[in-house]
């Protein structure tokens, strides 16, 4: 089997997909743009923030499986790689005590002013009076927006600071946030109002896109802090700056608006950057959450190679269809279930799922198909009649 790894990755990773017998092609250095070319016979592909645009999932007449070495997928075309019946697999969790981790330093860093008093003094100029004014975190309100793994491990670190949590998170219930010891917000809104800094962690998706505008950034206090090591689409950039300029924002960033891709790039906001505390987009890069996303791109690469399901794809339909489902109970034998497709098939029924359960000992079995129409009673009869077929039964 051919993979190619399109992007920077742990030495052990290649390695271990080596030791699955596989041929590994390693071209960390290419682009998004060349990545159409290469890709050639490849079977599997694994990116970390490499794009994978339609052209390249298209170029690809033997891609099965792309493997998102991280958590988000937002770089990876889905609707592509659906249509052609390409798995798409990501590396969820594994970099979540990474990025919170960044979140917080981030977060003191923003309050205490570090990045400029180091550049102070870097150049010669110590001011002591100018950057020993940070506010303190201390009994301060922190803002979680967004509550997936990596909002609740900066919940945990935050709480360890002895900091007051609050959060909003369209899963996120009075009832469970009791139970976790924070306080509710019903919006967005309400978070930016009651916080002394906010930290967001939302996925990519077309319903966070900009959602966090001028009317959220208007909302905040002045002088609260804003940091972000999610997506840099899910706020307003622009009216972002103008919060910063008009009510004293302080602010901490990992990601940006179109950001490049890659190791290593250009980065032309630096009249932006001089605004805030920045990192290139290095929450999920640490060692240990390297090695960790390296295991299990490998776990995911490992079970494909196998003939089974890859785990965490994100681009199979999560429903069975609107139409009823058939569940056959008939002997283990050879062409049981040809027969019933083939009866399903003159009646022009298409299958939506299928699972089909063995029993111990290999002498009878369970297929429970999700079909999109309810069949004939002629056809239910004719299915019942078949040889090795033990019951034929039909849920709505």
């Amino acid at each position: 089997m051919n993979i190619l790894v399109a992007d920077k990755v742990s030495p052990n990773m290649i390695e271990d997909l080596q030791g699955l017998g596989a041929n590994v092609t390693y071209e960390p250095d290419t682009t998004a743009e060349d990545l159409a070319a290469m890709i050639g016979d490849t079977k599997v592909l694994v990116v970390r923030s490499k794009k994978v645009t339609a052209a390249s999932i298209e170029a690809a007449k033997s891609l099965s499986l792309i493997v998102r070495a991280g958590a988000g997928v937002n770089t990876i075309d889905l609707e592509t790689a659906s249509k052609l019946g390409v798995y798409v697999a990501n590396c969820p969790g594994k970099n979540t005590d990474a990025v919170a981790e960044l979140a917080m330093g981030l977060l003191i860093a923003s309050d205490r002013g570090i990045a400029d008093a180091t550049q102070s003094l870097r150049n010669g100029s110590w001011e002591k009076g100018k950057y020993g004014k940070g506010a303190g975190l201390k009994g301060r309100t922190l803002g979680i927006i967004g509550t997936g793994s990596i909002g609740m491990a900066v919940v945990r670190r935050a709480q360890a600071m002895d900091m007051t949590v609050i959060a909003y998170s369209r899963s996120l219930t009075p009832q469970k946030a009791k139970m976790l010891g924070i306080g509710y917000c019903e919006s967005i809104q309400d978070v930016a109002q009651r916080s002394d800094a906010v930290s967001v962690h939302l996925a990519a998706a077309k319903e966070t896109k900009g959602i966090l505008d001028a009317s959220f950034f208007a909302a905040m206090k002045d002088g609260a802090i804003f940091i972000n090591t999610a997506r840099g689409d899910v706020l307003d950039q622009n009216a972002l700056e103008s919060a910063i300029d008009s009510k004293g924002l302080k602010v901490g960033l990992d990601v940006y608006a179109n950001e490049p891709s890659g190791g290593k790039a250009a980065f032309e906001q630096t009249a932006f950057a001089n605004k805030v505390v920045c990192t290139p987009h290095i929450g999920a890069s640490t060692v240990q959450s390297e090695t960790a996303i390296a295991e299990e791109a490998v776990r995911v690469v490992g079970i494909f190679m196998r003939g089974s399901t890859p785990p965490n794809v994100v681009n199979l339909r999560t429903d069975r269809g609107t139409g009823p489902t058939l569940v056959i109970r008939h002997y283990n034998r050879v062409g049981v279930l040809a027969s019933v497709f083939d009866r399903l098939r003159e009646e022009d029924i298409n299958i939506e799922d299928m699972q089909n359960l063995v029993f111990a000992g290999g002498e009878t079995a369970s297929c429970s198909l999700a079909i999109d129409k309810k069949p004939s009673a002629t056809v239910l009869t004719d299915l019942s009649a078949l040889e090795d077929i033990i019951e034929i039964t039909i849920s709505e």
